[in-house]
This record gives structure tokens, sequence and C-alpha cells, in this order.
């Protein structure tokens, strides 16, 4: 039988705060941010002790994630229509014919499309993925994303 464990972002305090872009919208196109929220669904079938996986090892790596993310400029590397100049001590962007540059510590790089939930949450769900896919007993991962209460991105896939 297959059962699930939760965790709520905002409840267990998995939330960062970041600056980003979305150059695919005019109004997210400029630079703004958010305190974010992660969220965690594990579903698979309980080893002999009624257990699927340790909350703590679950949280560990999400605080590994909220901790890398928070308080970064978070870039997309992969967007066609995003322009990036990396130096040593800056990182230059443009986009909507806007240019903007920040120091290189600042920013984050990541590998995705775009900044949007969505794919952060999917940026998210592939490290979480990374870490447990080892552990037969999981059968599906979904991860949350939300840019306030109420509003996020959910995604899943199975093991």
């Amino acid at each position: 039988m297959n059962q699930y464990i939760y965790i709520d972002g905002w409840k267990a305090n998995l939330r960062f705060s970041s600056a980003h872009i979305i150059p695919e919208y005019e109004k997210c196109g400029r630079l703004h941010g958010h305190t974010y929220a992660i969220h965690a669904k594990i579903i698979g079938s309980p080893d002999e002790n009624g257990i699927i996986i340790d909350f703590s090892l679950l949280k560990k790596k999400l605080r590994y994630i909220v901790h890398y993310l928070d308080h970064k400029i978070l870039i997309p590397a992969n967007h066609p229509n995003v322009l990036v100049k990396k130096t040593t001590k800056t990182i230059q962007l443009t986009s909507l014919g806007k240019s903007y540059q920040f120091p290189t510590s600042d920013c984050l790089l990541l590998p995705i499309k775009s900044t949007s939930a969505e794919h952060l949450s999917l940026y998210i769900l592939e490290e979480i993925v990374k870490e447990f896919k080892h552990l037969d007993n999981i059968t599906e991962i979904e991860v949350g994303v939300d840019e306030g209460f109420g509003q996020g991105a959910r995604v899943s896939t199975e093991m």
C-alpha cells in the first residue's frame, strides 16, 4: 500500500527570499522578489518500521536548497532571450531591453529556462530526485514552490 509524507514549507520554515526576472512576462520582467516556501510530498511504501523516509533526511536536503537559493538574484542560464555576461566580479543581465549589473556573489545562475515558480519547482524536484533515487520504496516525489501564501506551482515525477 502506498502512503505519503508531506512537508509544508511555510510551517516547517523552509523559506527563502530571492529576486528574479521572468522575461516571458512583461509585468514580471522587472526585477522583483518574493519570499518563497518549498513543499515536498514523498509517496511510497513504508518499510518494516512503517517509515517511508526519515523526515530529517528530507528536511536536511530541503534546508540545503533553501540556503543555496536564499538572498540571491536568481538568473535563468538557459533562457533564449536573456543575455548573461559573467566576469569574476559582476554579472550583466540583459532582458526585455533593460540591462542590469550585479555583483557575481549576489547572483545564482540556475540551469533552467525561467525563474518562474514552475521552473524553480522542477529544478528543486530534480535535486531531490538525485538525493533519494537510491530508495526503492519511493514511487513518486512532488515538490511545490510558493511565491507567497496561496500562490505557487507543483511538479511531480514517478521514480
